[in-house]
């Protein structure tokens, strides 16, 4: 087998029956379309807030709906409609569609989002793919909390990323796969961090998240994200968390998956100072506003918790320069995505960025 015809991303051959990670391999149908499993099968949320109940396809065959319905937990077999969509447009039902909207976090998410839940919303749903020839659907059940914090085993599932955090890949300032599994781990933690755990990364995915690079996780293994396969990246397989499995943690060297939680309290915060600044000037502006300049990881919470958008290329305080899009514009990046771009590390001579800082 010629590796280096089969995967540019690594000088190491790996197998193609552990090239995609998924966690679940006790499904007595396999399915075509739909992921199993679906993020979380059972999800909790409080009574009056939110819950996001996951459904996230695989592939999509030419023409399909999603249909979304409840399923009555007393009458079996009676179910009520709450929406359909055609992945282009979508249209709700009955009761429940006032309060539901699809979250739509990349093109591939069907997931159905409910507000100001009732008791009476409790019970399974299904998110069921329908294309006349192939359809198949997964169940998610959702618990309704009558009172909150009095339990410590349930949670709204809409506030969990909110609560716990998110993922974000990072790369050395020495180019590409320069990290031992240790100088990953210390690198996250330098950026306001902690290596990812599988789990974390598998919900990025499904969120959105879709990378080319391989990176180190917190348990020694490796992986990359992949929400729309290309020849560079694995192949022309399906999408799915792309796996070298255990990498040998001193000689290997990858990027970095690192997991930032939402910052507590309400006078921390990221603001940018404009410029044109060299990185030096960057510095002692965000001392001048009683701040410091931002970390990665810092950035990554501002934009993801804050829903922070701002289209000037900012210095950070590892040397590089990002900028965060909440609303994707045609001359902020041109991509068609939400995310934090960057411009890499250029010489800290160079005066033309801001500064983002945080206090």
């Amino acid at each position: 087998m010629n590796c280096a015809a089969i995967l540019i991303l690594t000088t190491s051959c790996f197998s193609w029956t552990s090239a995609i990670y998924l966690p679940n391999r006790q499904a007595t149908k396999k399915l075509k379309y739909l992921l199993e499993p679906p993020v979380y099968a059972e999800v909790t949320g409080p009574r009056g807030g939110n819950a996001t109940l996951p459904c996230v396809l695989r592939f999509k065959p030419s023409h399909y709906k999603v249909k979304w319905t409840k399923l009555e937990p007393l009458r079996h077999g009676n179910e009520n409609i709450v929406m359909i969509t055609n992945g282009s447009a979508h249209k709700p039902y009955g009761l429940l569609g006032p309060r539901a909207s699809l979250r739509k976090a990349h093109a591939m998410d069907a997931s159905l989002r409910l507000s100001n839940l009732e008791l009476e919303d409790g019970g399974r749903y299904r998110c069921e793919l329908i294309n006349g020839i192939e359809d198949e659907s997964v169940i998610i059940t959702l618990g309704i909390e009558e009172k909150k914090g009095k339990s410590d085993k349930v949670f709204d599932i809409d506030n969990f990323y909110l609560l716990l955090g998110m993922v974000f890949p990072y790369q050395s300032k020495n180019g590409r796969y320069k990290f031992t599994y240790q100088e990953a781990k210390e690198a996250c933690v330098e950026q306001d961090g902690t290596l990812a755990t599988f789990k974390q990364l598998y919900r990025a995915w499904t969120e959105g998240l879709d990378w080319c690079n391989a990176g180190w996780l917190i348990d020694g293994t490796v992986h990359y994200p992949i929400l729309h396969p290309r020849a560079e990246c694995g192949g022309e397989l399906l999408p799915g968390i792309r796996s070298y499995g255990p990498r040998d943690r001193i000689r290997d060297h990858f990027d970095a998956f690192c997991f930032t939680s939402r910052t507590t309290g309400q006078l921390s915060f990221v603001f940018f100072v404009g410029g044109p600044l060299t990185f030096g000037e960057a510095v002692e502006a965000c001392r001048g506003e009683g701040g410091e300049l931002a970390l990665v990881g810092q950035l990554y919470s501002a934009w993801r918790f804050l829903s922070y958008d701002r289209c000037n290329g900012g210095w950070l305080k590892d040397g590089s320069v990002r900028f965060p899009i909440t609303t994707p514009r045609e001359r902020c990046g041109g991509i068609p995505e939400a995310g934090v771009r960057t411009f890499g590390y250029p010489s800290k001579t160079l005066r033309l960025y801001g500064a983002y800082c945080y206090r």
